[in-house]
């Protein structure tokens, strides 16, 4: 029987958007409504629905979101998320975090203090795999260097939080990263090489970009003391991913590496080792269970023929590959505008971007690279998200005056749609 298309399937989207825009304008603060909250009432919702023409029963229905929400996919995608956060526990705990932003500040020129702070903010946010956890470490530096160097903070705060959105789209750890390849299933690696290639021109601009602003030539900006030895978890997670090893046993090696460092360095004792572990795991708990639900959502929402509508009138639109890959780009991009966590946004738009990405022959490899690039691009441009807001909050500023400087953010945006619009990067066809 062929699966008939509804738009009733699409309303349990409508009904979170709703409840999470509405809270977020009536209390002035987007983050009244947490996500889990909204996602388990438009679940609710959904539960209440059915298909045109068939009744299902409730227990059915259940067994639909459970099914979905089981799904091999995403309960890899949640295990990986709690590793993870596991590995960024450790390294902050053996001091590899302050390591690599004060061995960036030791080799940084006066004269480049911008650039600086943007490309130390690529290589933490890289290493690190989290924006919120590079803007909370960088973040309170770069508002040191504005007011030794009386530069405008809100432009260093839009360039700390540009260099955090560098890694939150490319690095093998992040978990956008982490979504987009699993959604889409293609290799980290793969995925990286079509990201790194069109974003590349956007890292290049905005250095050029942020050489330009006049910084005080005089200023000296104060470093502190690094170890090199402290960085290498991050070293072998970076090595060992580009060697194309499964994700699990890239974040166990780096897990074991920022251990073994740890413990040789006495930064925590075994026992402490442990109650590391199971914190970074907490961090991302509400993520996972975030991730789980939402499957169980998309599955209700399929069921109901809402996917398939949506897919309908995307492709009714759509007519050519290019005009496929505009539409991915815009889903995403319009769920992270919505839902301020590109993370959620990816898992959510995932399912539907493969479908289009079937219909229309798109590169899976593509696939992820937009929903990742378009993803982070937005939320490192929207004032009421929350690595704007940190950013903000610490240079005790307004978050919309850090937009104008997001440079690289739009340059992300840029290069994106010209990415689509001249085919690149080019792919050689799986074997």
């Amino acid at each position: 029987m062929e699966q008939k298309t509804s738009y009733k399937g699409l309303l349990p989207l409508a009904f979170f958007l709703l409840i999470y825009m509405a809270t977020g304008v009536v209390t002035s603060n987007f983050n009244s409504m947490p996500l889990l909250v909204a996602f388990i009432l438009a679940s609710g919702f959904a539960l209440m629905l059915d298909k045109d023409g068939h009744k299902t029963s409730f227990e059915d229905k259940v067994m639909i979101f459970s099914r979905a929400g089981g799904e091999e996919t995403i309960i890899l995608m949640v295990v990986i998320f709690l590793l993870a956060g596991a590995f960024y526990s450790v390294a902050d705990a053996m001091g590899a975090v302050s390591s690599i932003v004060n061995l960036g500040l030791a080799v940084l020129p006066s004269s480049m203090i911008l650039p600086g702070i943007f490309i130390i903010g690529c290589v933490l946010s890289f290493s690190m795999g989290t924006s919120m956890g590079t803007i909370t470490a960088l973040a309170p530096i770069g508002v040191g260097i504005a007011n030794q160097t009386d530069t405008n903070m809100a432009l260093v705060m839009g360039t700390v939080v540009g260099g955090a959105m560098f890694g939150d789209n490319l690095s093998f750890i992040s978990d956008t990263t982490i979504a987009a390849t699993r959604t889409q299933n293609v290799a980290l690696k793969e995925k990286f090489k079509a990201n790194f290639w069109t974003v590349l021109p956007a890292v290049v601009l905005t250095v050029i970009i942020l050489a330009m602003f006049p910084v005080n030539a005089g200023a000296t900006v104060e470093a502190k003391e690094y170890s090199v030895i402290q960085i290498l978890p991050y070293a072998a997670i970076i090595i060992t991913a580009l060697m194309g090893l499964n994700v699990m046993a890239v974040l166990g090696i780096g897990i074991a590496a920022g251990g073994i460092i740890g413990l040789a360095y006495g930064s925590f004792t075994p026992v402490e080792f442990l109650e590391v572990l199971q914190r970074g795991m907490g961090w991302m708990e509400n993520l996972a269970i975030i991730a789980i639900v939402v499957g169980g959502l998309v599955g209700l929402m399929k069921h109901y023929g809402g996917i398939d509508y949506l897919l309908e009138r995307v492709t009714n639109r759509v007519k050519t590959q290019k005009g496929g890959q505009f539409g991915i780009s815009a889903l995403v991009s319009l769920i992270t505008a919505a839902t301020t966590n590109n993370t959620i946004s990816i898992i959510t738009a995932g399912p539907l971007a493969k479908d289009i990405s079937k219909e229309y022959d798109i590169d899976p490899r593509q696939t992820a690279s937009l929903l990742d690039i378009f993803s982070a691009a937005i939320q490192g441009l929207i004032p009421y998200g929350g690595q704007i807001l940190l950013a903000a909050g610490l240079g005790q500023i307004s978050p919309v005056s850090v937009v104008p400087y997001g440079i690289y953010p739009m340059l992300m945006i840029v290069m994106g749609c010209l990415s689509i619009l001249l085919g690149l990067p080019k792919f050689k066809k799986s074997a």
